[in-house]
């Protein structure tokens, strides 16, 4: 479908174009063709967008559209499909709207009868799913996980029972930290790191936590960004003693929760017995001599 095949003919469309995460070949030859005939193109970055349309011999006028500015932004757009103008949503790299800005405007444009295309292609997600060797055909997508510890533990807390694996975007910068939080709250499970996919430096390691973390740990420095899959939990899995003190831990000491509050959340994310989990809170909330 051309620009000029729309539906909307009162109308502009909007077209929600992927591309490259880090190697430029990767680009699909529609989202070439669909670059060079839309009007405008709103991006996350447009410094970096301007680069990739400079490879392509192209020129657009470029909007940024980032997510602090998403709301106003995303108004701005509107004005220009409503009178009639085709414009693209890109992203820095990869689909846009996944983990990235673009659900605000996509919403608006359904809310106004404007047609929204997608027009797909490389995405980091289903880059590394497909070489991740879980056999699996449901997973749990968590996008980029808190940065903060505590929130951080809580959500992985509340998907330590998963029957299906878990997958998430994290930094460089975390990446370590997150790691050893995973192997505290989910147990040495087998996991795969994707880091730096179709980039120079691109990288896939397979193995349990703990194998993964010593190898990053071992390193001065871990660059790029990473995505991470988690096996899932197995249906006999009990949560050791060891990491249960550890989660209710953080939830009286990072979220100030009371003894009550933690036994109740931490039972029911983890599925396991309440008296069990009442017994270590107990002990835990008197290593300080704290009562409730």
């Amino acid at each position: 479908m051309t620009v000029s095949e729309k539906s909307n003919v009162e109308s502009g469309t909007l077209f929600v174009v992927a591309t490259p995460i880090g190697n430029l070949e990767d680009i699909t030859l529609r989202a070439v063709r669909i670059l060079g005939e839309v009007d405008f193109v709103a991006s996350e970055d447009t410094r970096h967008t301007r680069k990739l349309l400079s490879h392509l011999s192209l020129s657009k006028p470029l909007i940024s559209y980032y997510k602090d500015k998403e709301v106003s932004r995303a108004d701005d757009i509107l004005k220009k499909l409503l009178a009639g103008e085709n414009g693209a949503l890109v992203s820095d790299a990869g689909t846009p709207a996944v983990s990235d800005p673009g659900a605000i405007l996509v919403s608006k444009c359904f809310d106004h009868d404007i047609s929204v295309i997608p027009i797909p292609g490389p995405s980091s997600l289903t880059a590394a799913l497909s070489v991740s060797g879980f056999a699996q055909n449901s997973f749990v997508f968590l996008g980029f996980l808190p940065a903060q510890q505590g929130k951080r533990c809580k959500m992985l807390t509340a998907h330590a029972q998963d029957k299906e694996f878990i997958v998430f975007f994290e930094t460089a910068k975390r990446i370590r930290k997150t790691l050893a939080d995973c192997h505290d709250i989910f147990g040495d499970r087998q996991m795969v790191l994707a880091r730096e996919i179709t980039k120079i430096y691109e990288e896939l390691l397979r193995g349990p936590i703990s194998e993964v973390l010593e190898k990053l740990n071992s390193r001065t420095e871990v660059k790029g960004e990473c995505v991470v899959l988690v096996s899932a939990a197995s249906g006999s899995q009990n949560v050791e003693i060891d990491n249960l003190d550890e989660l209710l831990r953080w939830y009286r000491d990072k979220e100030g929760s009371s003894l009550k509050d933690a036994v109740q959340k931490v039972s029911s994310d983890l599925n396991i017995s309440r008296s069990k989990t009442y017994k270590s809170a107990l002990r835990i909330w008197h290593e300080d001599g704290k009562s409730e």
